[in-house]
């Protein structure tokens, strides 16, 4: 089992920038892909962001191209996500998840674990 504990969220204007977290447990840290997906209310979860379990690859759903860059650190054991300039659409519960020996991956159903989820709200 992974435990996935994201941190990070809150409320901010239009235009600032904000960093989510997710710290990591129960499998070796190295191992697994990461990722980001989202749910805004009412809507379908979004895929956001993957990086690989090696760390070489990234991706990211087209609507945060360019405004948002994930990164991992294997030595603390945690993923982040890192928002510029957010719009009043990026509001949603965002999800850390985890799958092993993962190198990609856009589906929820790529990822068996993931978090409890952290909410980022951004006013215009």
């Amino acid at each position: 089992q992974v435990q996935l504990i994201e941190s990070g969220g809150g409320l901010v204007q239009a235009g600032a920038s904000l960093r989510l977290s997710c710290a990591a447990s129960g499998r070796t840290f190295s191992t697994l892909g990461m990722g980001w997906f989202r749910q805004a209310q009412g809507k379908e979860r979004e895929f956001v962001a993957a990086i690989a379990w090696t760390g070489g690859r990234t991706e990211y759903g087209e609507s945060v191209k360019g405004r948002f860059t994930i990164s991992r650190d294997n030595a603390k054991n945690t993923v982040d996500l890192q928002m510029n300039n957010l719009k009043p659409e990026d509001t949603a519960v965002y999800y850390c998840v985890a799958s092993q020996f993962r190198s990609d991956g856009s589906k929820p159903s790529d990822y068996p674990y993931w978090g409890q989820g952290t909410q980022v709200t951004v006013s215009s």
